[in-house]
């Protein structure tokens, strides 16, 4: 097989892709086209196939269908070491024998690079990931992110095509975790490498991705930017499962009215190709449930629980007999107070999938 040029970004697409177990399904008709340079992430609860999928690029797991290509070349046939993809492991996986260089220059050993360009080489890197002064230390010196930065910069020294990233913050405070995702950001961004990053934190997707493919249960729910995905969910695991939903029970009556009581109808904004007649829940942002004068609000509410988060304050209302949505407002209220409320715009969906636990009445 031809050498990559690693002076290019490549595309990534995944044609058909599924994984077997024995008789578990892990990954299901996968498709999926990754641009050159994008940075790309795989975000799903856990056991959703997200690492599957990452370790089937990486090779590390035999495919039972379908095939990989990288810039054009089918990458299927070649075995783990053959594809020379830079791998972040989520436990870092260094070598505790060996000093931070050591560590670095590892892959470029095995390449057989001569003396000279791996030294050249693994400085460059170490600058790069802020590490020059710790070419000597061992592993079980470094704190978790100078660990992850030697991690990251053994992924990088061997000029591979594209980055894999395997939930490579989660033993990571969450300071540093905010501080590391941007570095990972800055530097795939300045090496124009194109990366696969897998998480199940929705914030961190949603703050680095240029693109998010959201999983569940072995298959890709939708691909979308973060901003579409976040506020035009194809279905209601996706909305529930990437920041906090309100979902609230009625009947679609068109494509703009959603009747949620009686004598109560919201304005909704429904796809055209969907059948109104089977919509019986709207979903909204709790941002996006205002608190307002009497004169302009829809519906009263009342303040049952009350959550600080410092920038806002998180409200559980209650709107109906069985049905308590959440508000998200920098304004301060008390507990047990009378609230109104209006709604912007909302979309609905016909059933309700349920993946964590916000505070939903079916």
């Amino acid at each position: 097989m031809e050498s990559f040029n690693h002076h290019s970004s490549f595309d990534v697409k995944i044609n058909n892709l599924k994984v077997q177990f024995d008789d578990f399904v892990a990954l299901n008709n996968i498709n999926v086209n990754i641009k050159a340079g994008e940075f790309f992430t795989l975000l799903g609860p856990s056991g959703c196939g997200k690492t599957t999928l990452l370790r089937s690029i990486a090779g590390f797991n035999k495919i039972s269908n379908g095939n990989i290509l990288i810039g054009g070349k089918n990458i299927s046939i070649l075995q783990p070491w053959e594809r020379n993809l830079g791998f972040v492991f989520q436990n870092y996986a260094l070598w505790p024998t060996m000093t931070v260089f050591e560590n670095i220059s590892y892959g470029l050993k095995v390449r057989k690079l001569p003396k000279d360009k791996i030294i050249s080489k693994v400085l460059d890197i170490m600058r790069l990931v802020k590490l020059e002064d710790y070419a000597s230390a061992y592993p079980s010196s470094l704190s978790g992110g100078m660990q992850q930065r030697t991690a990251l910069a053994r992924a990088l020294v061997i000029d591979p095509p594209i980055l894999l990233l395997d939930e490579p913050l989660s033993n990571l405070d969450a300071k540093l975790r905010i501080l590391l995702r941007n570095e990972i950001r800055q530097i795939q961004k300045r090496l124009s490498i194109t990366a696969l990053y897998v998480t199940h934190d929705q914030e961190e997707a949603l703050d680095i991705s240029d693109t998010i493919a959201v999983m569940n249960e072995g298959e890709i729910i939708q691909v979308g930017y973060p901003r579409q995905i976040y506020k035009d969910p194809n279905s209601s695991f996706v909305a529930d499962f990437l920041g906090k939903a309100n979902f609230i029970k009625g009947k679609a009556l068109s494509k703009n009215e959603f009747k949620i009581s009686d004598n109560i109808t919201i304005k909704a904004n429904f796809k055209n190709d969907i059948d109104i007649n089977k919509i019986n829940y709207c979903f909204i942002r709790p941002e996006d449930v205002k608190i307002c004068n009497k004169d302009n609000s829809i519906i009263s509410a009342t303040i049952i629980e009350i959550s600080f988060l410092g920038n806002l304050h998180r409200y559980l209302v209650k709107i109906f007999d069985e049905q308590f949505i959440t508000i998200e407002t920098n304004e301060s209220h008390k507990i047990n107070e009378s609230i109104y409320i209006n709604f912007l715009p909302t979309i609905g969906f016909e059933k309700i999938e349920i993946s964590n636990n916000n505070e939903i009445n079916n």
